[in-house]
């Protein structure tokens, strides 16, 4: 039986949350976008996306920035460095996992249990 000494890699919890995920996803492919497209594009209620906006930019992964134009204040939201470099990172640990359990798919084919097996 193959030895598995195999860790899980640690998943950063702020970007993996579904809505921040979103968020960093679609900010990844654009310059910047205001907050109509980010709801839009990610299905968010306008409090929730807030919400998430603000978690985002305290920890330092999206730039947010407010103008008045025509009475109203339009909300532009950018990924900063630091939020491209967590965001690929987390996509890059996202792979390992899928390879990780591919690897375990094909010991289970071939009848080897795995699961006695203590994940370090």
């Amino acid at each position: 039986m193959p030895e598995s000494n195999t860790k899980f890699p640690e998943i950063d919890r702020l970007v993996h949350e579904p809505a921040r995920l979103a968020i960093l996803t679609v900010l990844a492919s654009c310059r910047s976008a205001d907050f109509l497209f980010l709801q839009n594009a990610t299905g968010l209620s306008k409090g929730n996306l807030s919400v998430q906006l603000t978690k985002l930019q305290q920890a330092g992964l999206i730039g947010i920035e407010k103008e008045i134009a025509e009475k109203k204040t339009r909300t532009t939201v950018r990924l900063l460095v630091e939020g491209a470099h967590d965001l690929e990172d987390y996509w890059k640990k996202m792979e390992e996992l899928r390879k990780l359990g591919s690897t375990r798919s094909r010991y289970r084919a071939r009848g080897v249990s795995l699961a006695a097996r203590p994940v370090s």
